[in-house]
């Protein structure tokens, strides 16, 4: 599916908010393949929202505010009438399940239908989880991760959580998260150490808590699954995982299946996971400020295979802010209970 023609090259500043709790910012709108493009004035970027899942909120009023499903904090004000009309137009023919009398509108529904043929018809599975998991905004990211979450918990019992604990873990999110979006959920059982799902959700298991003495470790099991996360994109196994429909359904209406979700998370749970290049985890352990020797050794007591990890340690003979005061650590460690 593409976007009309006619608007292809079509762009507008907007006002866009990414999240409730943000400023409004200036940005730069123009379409994609089946996309609206959310660009920086330096031609960054910035969010990918699928044009069959746009909602207006307020229909019929001016400026225009428009979101990319109806539960997203994400907005985009646009004042541009020229725009306005673009998106009206691509979301009404879209919204259409039979052509209605008029050139213009037979030709709008019928060239999105055989462009729908095509993409199924011509498009590798590959080609499509890779487009599909371009466009799919953070917002629905997130959303995911949370449902395959739900999935998760129901084999291995819900994630831990205490009054304490729960500040604790709040406090070694600002220090390993920074500015990344996500959360680090800890679970009593059925994951073997540590795992990611899309939208920025890192699971760690129990033991690495309860039988370390330092957070250094969990903190450098939450560096390996960032690191994973953003060489294999977890959206993209997951629509591996789902198959061609669950992913074209996804790209056109911005849900998956349950039944995909449920098979995710078994594979989640299963999943060997590739150690990454140590280059490319040191470097995340020089940007966070810690050791990479605690996690080496957890993961080889002999450190004959991750001597790597030992040897080029950027904290090898240097001081560093510890991940958490020793309150918080101890919270932390009895964040699960009994």
């Amino acid at each position: 599916m593409t976007a009309l023609k006619q608007f292809e090259k079509l762009e507008s500043t907007a006002l866009w908010r990414e999240t409730l709790a943000t400023q409004r910012r200036e940005v730069i709108v123009s379409f994609g393949n089946a996309s609206l493009v959310i660009r920086n004035n330096r031609d960054e970027p910035l969010s990918h929202w699928s044009l069959p899942a746009v909602e207006r909120l307020n229909p019929g009023k001016s400026p225009a505010l428009y979101a990319p499903n109806l539960d997203a904090s994400e907005t985009l004000e646009i004042e541009d009438q020229t725009m306005i009309e673009a998106i009206e137009k691509i979301r009404a023919a879209i919204q259409r399940r039979r052509p209605h009398p008029g050139r213009l509108r037979l030709a709008v529904f019928l060239g999105l239908s055989l462009a729908v043929v095509a993409l199924l018809v011509f498009w590798l599975p590959g080609a499509l989880e890779r487009h599909t998991a371009r466009v799919v905004p953070f917002e629905t990211r997130q959303q995911i991760g949370r449902e395959v979450l739900g999935q998760i918990m129901r084999l291995t019992g819900k994630a831990c959580s205490s009054s304490l604990g729960d500040r604790a873990l709040r406090n070694l999110e600002r220090r390993l998260l920074d500015k990344r979006k996500g959360r680090i959920v800890i679970l009593a059982d059925g994951i073997a150490k540590s795992a990611h799902l899309p939208g920025g959700f890192i699971l760690l298991n129990k033991v690495l808590l309860e039988d370390s003495e330092q957070a250094e470790i969990a903190g450098g099991y939450v560096l390996l699954e960032q690191l994973r996360a953003d060489q294999r994109d977890p959206l993209r196994d997951l629509l591996a995982n789902a198959g061609s429909r669950a992913t074209f359904r996804l790209l056109t209406t911005g849900k998956i299946d349950d039944a995909a979700l449920k098979s995710y998370a078994q594979y989640v749970l299963t999943a060997e996971a590739p150690m990454p290049q140590d280059p490319d985890l040191l470097a995340r352990f020089s940007r966070a400020g810690f050791a990479s020797s605690p996690l080496a050794y957890e993961i080889d007591i002999s450190g004959e295979t991750t001597l790597g990890l030992i040897e080029a340690d950027p904290y090898l003979n240097k001081p560093y802010q510890p991940l958490l005061s020793d309150a918080d650590w101890v919270s932390l460690q009895g964040i699960c209970g009994d």
